[in-house]
């Protein structure tokens, strides 16, 4: 049997039963309704780096995608005037090669979302994204399989019901991703930069738009510093990227989420806060746990916090599943008791919960 560790970035996860690789949409479509009509459970894999899977694996189908058609479309001008262009990924497509390629061919909408592993299938599910830019922002569509009608459908980008990393496709598997049809501008700069921490590396002014592989190799530094991209030799970035979303909380929440930084921390503390159009507020789930003590490189045990930031959760060499949970739950248990909010996991959790 296949070891589901050999296809997650974490390198955890036991056997799957019967593993099948799609190389086409079609394969895809065929090895998933195959699946079904048996009445296995299916698991539709990409790069594996936003999965935590059960260390007993996946008993039934698990299905790799591995389909690498990609297309280019001239598609007329946006509302302020800039030509857009169409293009068509199908879902095996490696996703930061074609964010260099799409650089590389002036096209902009995607450069703040380099170095992010994984492949175009999962990037609607979670609405990946990252330093103000995600891809909701220019999906128009994605072409899905209905594993509850057989049929395969394009969903607008209001059917896909997108929000802060979420959408209609997690935490349901009705719909199997086989396309997205991203529109982008073709312009060698930027969008406009919409996070403080970029602005501040490339020394602009936030709204400002910079040179497209700036933008991309600044953000690439960036994640590089954070153990963010992938590399074998450093088993710090052995991870499933930041392992808790950013909590959002309405304002009296934040209220009392000051009020007791306040009494652990000094009067002075300042709790970094973003409110939304709504009056919510995005909380730093990083800062919560860095200062509920679960500092860089935290753990005893097999599976550690990053040395190079607090929301990795890493298995350095020898950790199991349930060591990594162990971890989570206690980083989510330790910042509850200190700020009383309870932490979300970002990573989809296959045969095993929080």
């Amino acid at each position: 049997m296949t070891a589901l560790s050999e296809y997650t970035t974490l390198r955890l996860g036991g056997p799957a039963r019967t593993f099948r690789v799609a190389g086409t949409t079609d394969e895809l479509v065929a090895a998933v309704a195959g699946a079904d009509a048996a009445g296995e459970p299916v698991l539709v894999l990409g790069g594996g780096s936003n999965l935590v899977v059960s260390d007993a694996g996946f008993p039934g189908t698990v299905v790799l995608v591995d389909s690498k058609g990609v297309s280019f479309e001239e598609a007329g001008t946006d509302d302020a005037g800039e030509p857009v262009v169409l293009l068509r990924a199908e879902a095996g497509v490696e996703w930061d090669p074609l964010v260099e390629r799409v650089v590389a061919e002036g096209l902009s909408g995607l450069e703040f979302l380099s170095g992010i592993p994984g492949r175009v299938g999962s990037t609607p599910i979670q609405n990946v994204g990252a330093y103000g830019q995600d891809v909701s922002q220019t999906i128009r569509e994605v072409l899905v399989h209905d594993r509850r009608t057989g049929e395969r459908r394009r969903m607008t980008n209001a059917e896909c019901g997108f929000s802060y990393r979420d959408s209609v496709f997690k935490g349901d598997d009705r719909h199997v991703v086989c396309e997205v049809v991203f529109a982008l501008r073709r312009s060698k700069l930027s969008r406009p930069v919409a996070y403080a921490e970029v602005a501040r590396t490339l020394g602009a002014e936030a709204g400002a738009r910079v040179p497209l592989e700036q933008a991309r190799e600044t953000v690439l530094g960036l994640r590089r510093g954070k153990g963010m991209v992938l590399d074998p030799a450093d088993p710090d970035t052995r991870s499933a990227g930041s392992f808790f979303t950013n909590p959002v909380v309405t304002a009296e929440e934040f209220a009392a989420v000051r009020e007791r930084a306040a009494a652990r921390l000094g009067a002075d503390v300042q709790v970094p806060g973003h409110p939304d159009a709504r009056g919510d507020v995005k909380l730093s789930a990083a800062w919560l746990i860095d200062r509920a003590g679960f500092t860089k490189g935290y753990g005893d045990g097999p599976a550690r916090i990053s040395g190079k930031h607090s929301l990795a959760l890493t298995n350095p060499g020898g950790a199991t599943t349930e060591d990594l949970l162990e971890l989570a739950r206690e980083v989510r248990a330790g910042v509850e008791e200190a700020f009383g909010v309870r932490l979300v996991n970002e990573p989809v959790m296959v045969g095993v919960s929080l």
